[in-house]
Order: C-alpha cells, then sequence, then structure tokens
C-alpha cells in the first residue's frame, strides 16, 4: 500500500499545464506561491504547503513569483478524501524531510529505490490525519508514526517503546486496535509484509530476498518468507517475479533532473 511510483522536483517555474495523473498527486511546496486549478474550484498554496491531489482530477498549476517543488505520485494509497486540499500545517518539518528522503532514494540506483515504500507509508499516515474522518488519539497517532519510522529496523523493539508511554500497556493495545482496527503489533507486522512486496516488486525477482527481508524489518529470512507466504499465498521470490513494477511514465515537464 501507498506505493511511491514518481518522485520529481521542479525547478523555478510558472506553470505546469492542464493534466490529469491516474495516481494520488502529492505536492511539497519548496519556495514561492501559486494556485492549483481544477474545473470546479482554485486552491491556493505557498511555502511549506501540501497539496494533496486525488487520482483522476484535471489541474494546472499556475503562479505570478514562480514555484518549486517536490512532487511524488503514489499508488494503492490509504488516503481517502474524494476532495483536493491544501495542507498548511508540517511544524516539525517531518513531511519535509519525508519529501526530500524519498527523492533521494528514488534519483538512485533500483537498489536505493528499495527504500521507498518506507517513505510512502509515512508520508500517507501523516497526511492523513490532515484527512477528515482519519482523526486517531493523540497516543494512538503517536504509536502508529512511531511504527511508521521505526519498522525497517528489526531491532526495532515496540513491547519496550510501548511500556516506556505514561499509560497501561493493555490499555493502549486495546484502543490502537478500536481506532486502527489491529493491535500494535499486528500494525507493525502488516507494514513490514507491505513494504516486502513492494520491495519484491521494485527488484524485479533480481534482488535477494534475504536482502529484501533485512529492508523491512526481518532478521531471519526463513521466518520473513513463511509470514510473507501466509499473507500473499506464494513465496517472495516467486511473488516478485509475478508483480513486476510497471513502467513510470509521468506528465509533467520542467524537472530537476535527479
Amino acid at each position: 500500500m501507498n506505493k511511491i511510483v514518481y518522485v520529481g522536483k521542479h525547478a523555478l517555474t510558472m506553470t505546469v499545464s492542464r493534466h490529469i495523473h491516474s495516481t494520488w498527486e502529492l505536492i511539497f511546496c519548496t519556495s514561492g506561491s501559486g494556485r492549483l486549478i481544477f474545473d470546479d474550484r482554485v486552491l491556493h498554496y505557498s511555502t511549506n504547503d501540501i497539496a494533496v491531489i486525488p487520482p483522476r482530477l484535471p489541474h494546472a498549476n499556475r503562479s505570478v513569483e514562480g514555484f518549486t517543488n517536490i512532487h511524488i505520485n503514489l499508488t494503492d494509497s490509504t488516503l481517502t478524501d474524494p476532495e483536493p486540499m491544501i495542507i498548511h500545517c508540517d511544524p516539525n518539518g517531518f513531511l519535509l524531510s519525508a519529501f526530500q528522503a524519498a527523492f533521494y532514494y528514488y534519483s538512485r540506483s533500483e537498489e536505493g529505490r528499495t527504500l521507498l515504500p518506507v517513505y510512502g507509508q509515512l508520508i500517507a499516515a501523516l497526511l492523513a490525519q490532515q484527512q477528515p474522518g482519519r482523526q486517531r488519539s493523540e497516543v494512538v497517532h503517536e504509536i502508529e508514526c512511531n511504527i511508521l519510522q521505526n519498522y525497517p529496523d528489526c531491532r526495532f523493539d515496540l513491547s519496550g517503546y510501548l511500556r516506556s508511554l505514561p499509560f497501561n500497556c493493555e490499555y493502549l493495545k486495546k484502543l490502537f486496535k478500536k481506532e486502527t482496527g489491529m493491535t500494535p503489533h499486528q500494525y507493525l507486522m502488516e507494514k513490514r509484509l507491505e513494504s516486502a512486496a513492494n520491495a519484491l516488486t521494485m527488484s524485479r525477482g533480481k534482488g535477494s530476498i534475504s536482502d529484501a527481508a533485512r529492508l523491512c524489518g526481518f532478521s531471519e529470512p526463513l521466518y520473513f518468507s513463511r509470514l510473507f507466504k501466509k499473507k500473499y499465498g506464494v513465496s517472495p521470490r516467486q511473488y516478485a517475479q509475478e508483480n513486476p513494477e510497471p513502467p513510470i511514465t509521468d506528465s509533467d515537464t520542467m524537472k530537476l533532473m535527479p
């Protein structure tokens, strides 16, 4: 889920002509300001704003002073709001850091791109908190973000982290399950397996299963393979061979080349 299929940058730009994506488009304005023009509305944005545009919505981008940005195309997203929106809040700079990291890893070799699923999940989770109907209690939001930031690390001690919070552990597990549908440990395992599936798809069957397991938080390849087959019905290698990553296309011009 939340698979990043393209990451690009615009150099100083005044106009992006009307276009459409089959994917979600996420745009972080790194400088300047402008307006996104849709058929039925205009959304104004400025530096440090994030635009969230659902699939299949024709739009253009116009600016008087010019803008620069990092933009991401995302498929199989957990974002749900059907309307485009501007998010004005990134107080800790977490979203900007995640967008920058996603561009960095997308710009590297195929090996570098195996880390993209980490940032797709993190960015979607941070943005979801700003969308109607996806509100979490503060402590559940904190646990979710901590899992999304740490699940690639096989040394991540989720039980120890939960015990460090000023709440009863069993209460936290019940509250987390009530709001997300899963216990914290189930959520952690789901994110690791989803990330592994994305990494295997990007490898086109050429990468090491052990490397995919390690990058997604599993220290034991055999344990990983057993869990993966239980969830997806096939072995990790078979999954990679049967689900090749489609070619990347993007309609925008005026890119900053990696």
